[in-house]
This record gives structure tokens, sequence and C-alpha cells, in this order.
């Protein structure tokens, strides 16, 4: 006999020590046999199917959980408790579908154990009657509870059932398979909890629960975000990048539409940031970016006003400088130094590195300094040098200042007039990241910058860079980046200039035309090409170079500069890298500075 049932147990057979006997009525073929009889109706009504094939009358189900009584008597009986324990409950939501009106698809008796004994039957006789008034009830409660519903059989691993539910489930078991006890009284116990109008509405409000979920859509406008907030608009640029990319430009749109009611460039520094990154990527939907922006002279004032407000931009020029000076012997009388940068700006870097020099004189008899930089139509160079020479002549440093106007491929010995007695030293800060590579043009004038230079001998290169994987990266991986560069980059800027100054306003302003250039150009246009430091270190390898390690003492002395100053704040970090020492905001790496020969 087979019974029916997924479990995998045995067929089970009942046999008697007076004859041999089948529980089969062949008066109901529709019903299982005894041993197939599931002996929790209610998992019945939980797993019931839609359809209403078979249906039975009233007389008949009344039969139906006759049986079912004596069965219970049945397994109170067994005193093998051991070998129950070992498998799951018969009485589970989990337990395989039956129809509610007794289709066969219910357990086999063998599902609860292999090793059950005959029950005694004469104590079913004895609350036969007892029985037939209690079905009465429990059966009327029944079809009250679970009257068929029209809807579709939810899976089991979508619905958690109430911990109601759960506890009128083990407290039926326990009263209808407890041994302990000897008290005939349980099996009517165990019916009115099933009766009991807590358990009803426990499994009422199962049967009308909708358990659907719906997964949001990376790309819908509606996916994640429905209302205005700061994480709500962090996850949407994502998703507008990613519309973008795909072409798909009314959602773009309707998308930053939304981010900028959250955004505002006079709030936070992320209510900011979000103001920034929205019209970058608007630019770009539009198409209205002009790289000749980052050329302008506000634009190079207001990078200027960043380094010299921000302690991870200075201390990277910082870095560079003591780079420099360890090149220098204490133990020389006369020092040459000949520094060539190559994008001098307003030269702040230097200012540092004149004290610096200063403070050397005491032991060496004379120290001079010849800086060669080249031709920015945004600079006034020439009064840059004069403020220079001035400074120079005040702490006792003879200062030459050259500036050339020269293409990378002219670079040579002879067009920089260097002296055999000459220290020389090449410093790249915030120079490089602009230049075109490969991924741009065959020209790659990076790295024929980098073998120029390799030529040149120099005793010590510097490169002063921002943390940043935004040159070759994807456009929704640049979007990415550039977000998270900026949002530590913004939120640094609030330990160390108020919102409301103006100064604070045009470093902004800056920093929003480089985002949008990051975001919004590609190809030539794109000058925002910055890369992480392990992607320099392969770049400066290749070109011939070997990593120059930085001291301890560079370390220590730069962690004295960052915390002697008025406005310490433990956010800014500095953290000693292979290779280098980066600078950065709550442990997120803004610049690094590295030192090669």
């Amino acid at each position: 006999m087979a019974s029916g049932f997924s479990g995998g147990y045995s067929d089970y057979s009942i046999t008697g020590n007076m004859n041999t006997r089948s529980v089969t009525d062949p008066q109901r073929p529709y019903m299982s046999n005894s041993a197939g009889i599931n002996s929790d109706v209610s998992s019945q009504v939980f797993n019931r199917r839609p359809d209403n094939t078979g249906k039975r009358s009233l007389a008949e189900f009344q039969q139906h959980f006759q049986q079912q009584q004596q069965l219970a008597l049945y397994l109170r009986n067994v005193k093998q408790r051991a070998s129950y324990q070992q498998h799951a409950s018969p009485i589970s939501p989990l337990s395989p579908p039956m129809d509610f009106y007794g289709n066969s698809h219910s357990p086999d008796i063998s599902s609860l154990s292999s090793s059950y004994r005959i029950p005694i039957f004469q104590q079913l006789r004895q609350h036969q009657q007892r029985q037939q008034q209690n079905s009465h009830r429990y059966i009327n409660n029944m079809i009250i509870t679970a009257q068929p519903q029209p809807q579709p059989r939810a899976q089991v691993s979508d619905i958690q059932p109430e911990n109601n539910m759960m506890n009128r489930l083990q407290e039926l078991e326990k009263a209808l398979l407890d041994d302990d006890e000897e008290d005939q009284n349980d099996v009517v116990a165990a019916t009115s909890v099933v009766t009991n109008s807590e358990w009803s509405d426990t499994i009422q409000r199962l049967i009308n629960t909708d358990h659907t979920t719906v997964s949001p859509s990376p790309a819908s406008s509606s996916s994640s975000c429905s209302s205005p907030s700061i994480n709500c608009a962090k996850q949407s640029l994502t998703e507008a990048a990613t519309a973008i990319s795909e072409g798909k430009f009314d959602t773009a749109n309707e998308i930053l539409t939304r981010v900028s009611k959250v955004s505002n460039t006079q709030g936070t520094s992320e209510e900011r940031l979000m103001a920034y990154m929205c019209s970058a990527l608007k630019t770009r939907l539009n198409q209205t970016e002009n790289s000749q922006d980052l050329y302008s002279k506000d634009h190079l004032m207001s990078v200027q006003m960043l380094y010299e407000v921000s302690p991870c931009f200075k201390l990277g020029f910082m870095a560079a400088n003591l780079a420099i000076l360890e090149a220098v012997p204490d133990d020389a009388n006369n020092v040459k130094l000949h520094v060539i940068d190559f994008d001098i700006g307003q030269a702040g870097q230097y200012v540092h590195l004149l004290h610096a020099l200063a403070a050397k004189r005491t032991a060496i008899k004379s120290i001079s300094l010849k800086i060669t930089t080249f031709q920015d139509h945004a600079s006034d160079l020439k009064s840059v040098g004069d403020g220079l020479k001035v400074l120079a002549s005040k702490v006792g440093v003879n200062l030459c200042f050259s500036v050339m106007n020269l293409k990378i491929n002219e670079f040579n010995l002879e067009s920089f007039g260097l002296q055999d007695d000459e220290i020389l030293a090449v410093n790249f800060a915030f120079r490089l990241y602009k230049l075109p590579d490969e991924s741009v043009s065959t020209e790659n004038l990076r790295d024929e910058l980098l073998r120029r230079v390799k030529n040149l001998s120099p005793k010590v290169v510097t490169v002063v860079e921002q943390e940043m994987n935004a040159n070759t990266a994807s456009f929704v991986a640049r979007v990415n980046e550039t977000c998270g560069y900026y949002a530590a980059l913004f939120e640094s800027l609030d330990a160390t200039v108020p919102r409301n100054k103006v100064e604070r306003v045009k470093i902004e302003e800056g920093l929003s035309r480089k985002m949008c250039n990051s975001v919004a150009c590609e190809g030539r246009d794109r000058v925002e090409r910055c890369e992480v430091l392990g992607k320099w270190r392969a770049r400066m390898r290749m070109a011939g170079f070997e990593e120059k390690g930085l001291s301890q003492k560079l370390g220590e002395s730069l962690r004295v500069k960052l915390n002697s100053g008025t406005r310490v704040n433990p956010g800014f970090t500095i953290k000693e890298e292979a290779g280098g020492i980066s600078f950065g905001w709550m442990g997120r790496s803004l610049t690094v500075a590295s030192a090669w020969r």
C-alpha cells in the first residue's frame, strides 16, 4: 500500500494477533486507508487546493473525523516516543498539501514511525460517545473557520506563520501524542484547542494575508527611493548613471529631478554634493560641458584656495618638499638645488621649501635654489617669481626663477641647462593626472613625459596625486567613485572652513567644475583622469623609476604638523603605504605622496 507521502518512509500495514485486517472501507473509495489518514485536519485547511472536486457531504465529513479521533487515541497510547521525536511533527504547516475535502494526499501512518505498536482498541470504545458529541462541535467550527477561498495556494517558503499558530500546533501535538498523562480526557482538550476562537482567527488571518513581495528594479525611477532623502539620493545617482549608460535619457532626467529636491548648494555637505553631482549628470545629458572652464583664472584661484585650506592637499605638498630635502646632503658646504616643476600654480609649495632650506643654512655655508617651470597662460608667473624672490632674500636663500615654453617632446638635458654639481629634483604635484594616456591617444603624453624625465637622471622625483580611480573606469563606476571621493572631501571642508564663508563657496565652485568634467566628458575633453597609487606605481616602474621609500622621520614630522594647528580634528588621517604616504578623512584617502629615483 503506497503511503502517498513524499517524506520517503516505508509503507506500513496494520496487523493484529487475532486476524489480519485492512482498515480500508470499500464503501469509500475516495478516502485513504487508516494508515494514510492525515491526523492533522488543520493542515488540510492550511494547504487546501482552490478546486472543489471530490466534495463530500457533512455526514461523510463526520465519519472521516471519527476515524481521525480514533487515530489520535491510537497515537497517544504509543509508548515509544523516542522514535516519534526523530521525525518531524505530522501536525505542521510544512506538511505536504492535501485537499480540504479529503482527496488522497495525506501521509501514511508509517511516516510517523515504523515501530508503532498495536493500540488498545478497547479504549476507543469507552470514549466513542464522547467523541461523537465532540465531533459535531469540532466539525461545525472547522467548516466555519476554513471556508475554501478562490486563491492560489501560497508557497511555503513565502509564508512565515505567526507565533500564535505555532503555539496552537504545538499544544495540539502535545495533547494528542503525550504519553506522560494517563488521563483519557486529553482528546477532548486537544479538540478544544482546535476549536479555540483564537486559533480560528490565526488561520483566517493567514489565509487572507497577501505575502507577495515585489522586488525593486534598479533602473526604475520609483524603484528604491520614492521619498526624498540623502541616502536615497546617493542611490538614485547610480540609477541615473545606469539609465544614461543604457540610453534611457527620459528615465535619467526623471531621477535627477527627484534628486534635485533634496539637494542644496547652501545646505549640509551632503546636500551640496548632491546638488553638484546632479548638475554634472544633467550636463552630460544636455552635452553642455566645456573643458576650457578648468583653465580659467577663477578655477585656478579656487584650486589654490583648496590647497591652502585642506590639510590633505597642504600635507601632500609638504611631503614632496621633505622628500626633496632628504636628497640634500647635510655635510655639503655648497648646495645647488634645481627643482623642475611642471605645474607651479601660485607657488605655495615653495614658500614652505624656502623656509626649510633656510633652516639648513646653519650647517651649510651657502645654498641656492633654482626653480624651472613652464608657461601657463592662466597664471601670471612673473609676479609669482617676483614674490618668491622677495621671500628668498628675507630668509637668506639665493633664488633663480626660470619660465620655459617647451613641448613635452622637446625636453632634454641641454634645454634645461643642467650643471654637473646641481642636485636635480622633479616635482609632479597634481600634474600627471591631467595628461592624456594611452586610453585617450596613441601619443600617450603621460608616459612620454615620464620617460623623458627619466633621461634627465634626477636625484628624486616626487608625485602627489588625488587617490581616485577615475581614469579608465566605466561611466557608472566613475560616477560612484566621484561621488564617494568628493563626499569625503566636502565633509572634511566642514572641519576647516565655515560653510558661509566666501572662500568656501569659491572652493566648492572649483570642485563642482572638476566633478562635472570627470562625469560629463569623455575623450580629450575629459581632463580629470585621476588614478590610485597602485596604478601610478606600475606606470612609474614601466618608465624605469624605482621607489624611494619615505623615511619614518618624514611621516612623524607631518603628523606633528597636522596636530600643531588650533583646529585639530581627529577626522584627518595620515597613513604610510608601500612607496608613499596618504592623507585622508575618516579613513578615506584623498591624496597620496610618493618619491622615486
